[in-house]
């Protein structure tokens, strides 16, 4: 969060415990905060949460792999064996044309191993979740 939305959210906080203030035309009310389970499609209620969650991560991992490749969009296009304007989706994070499984093919594309690992779900967890991790 920006320094200037906390302290304008700390602000609206501390006014609303000494009860609403009115200012001009606006009402300062308190706002509460919420932690999140670390997926905003599953806080949002998403029945399809994990693969959203996926469609982001994926992306993400193969947008920091080409960035220490210094290359053009035509470039990692080739390279993933697709269009340029296809790439320019990835790197904006539209993933709607792209299936779980073909983003896992482009890392592997990109000379990176991929596996798999199912486990026993996390104890503070109340629900099993999906996660992409990069190992070095």
């Amino acid at each position: 969060m920006e320094k200037t939305g906390y302290k304008r959210e700390l602000a609206a906080t501390k006014g609303a415990a000494r009860g609403a203030k009115t200012t001009g035309k606006h009402v300062r009310r308190a706002t509460s905060i919420e932690v999140g389970s670390g997926s905003v499609f599953r806080d949002l209620g998403r029945p399809d949460a994990d693969r959203r969650q996926l469609k982001v991560q994926l992306p993400m991992r193969v947008n920091v792999l080409f960035v220490g490749e210094a290359l053009t969009q035509a470039q990692e296009a080739k390279a993933l064996g697709i269009a340029q304007p296809h790439i320019s989706d990835l790197v904006r994070y539209r993933s709607s044309r792209f299936s779980v499984e073909r983003l896992i093919h482009f890392v592997t594309l990109l000379d990176r191993d991929v596996e798999i690992v199912i486990r026993a779900r996390a104890l503070e967890r109340t629900t099993a979740s999906v996660a992409v991790l990069v190992a070095s």
